[in-house]
């Protein structure tokens, strides 16, 4: 039931879930970042990216776990685009 509530969670608000997952599990937070500003950069200004880095990050970063960043960051990416055209300041013509 956990799980379920997480998933609709973090689909809705990465940045909350992302400190829902932090204080719920600091031990990996710690595990994955040697301090507090990147962490929180990260989910300024990019939460999917964040969110994926903290799953892939404690077996190490290779293999697949490059096309699941790479895919995270898209969604980042993604979402500043789109709220760019829905707020009509396209940035070429």
């Amino acid at each position: 039931m956990g799980c379920c509530v997480f998933a609709i969670m973090l689909a809705g608000a990465p940045r909350l879930a992302f400190l829902i997952w932090w204080v719920v599990q600091p031990v990996r937070m710690q595990a994955t970042f040697t301090s507090f500003l990147w962490p929180l950069v990260g989910v300024l200004l990019a939460p999917w990216t964040t969110i994926m880095y903290v799953l892939v990050f404690p077996a190490g970063i290779n293999g697949f776990d490059w096309l699941w960043l790479g895919l995270a960051a898209a969604v980042d990416v993604s979402t500043y685009v789109g709220n760019a055209r829905a707020r009509g300041m396209r940035t070429s013509g």
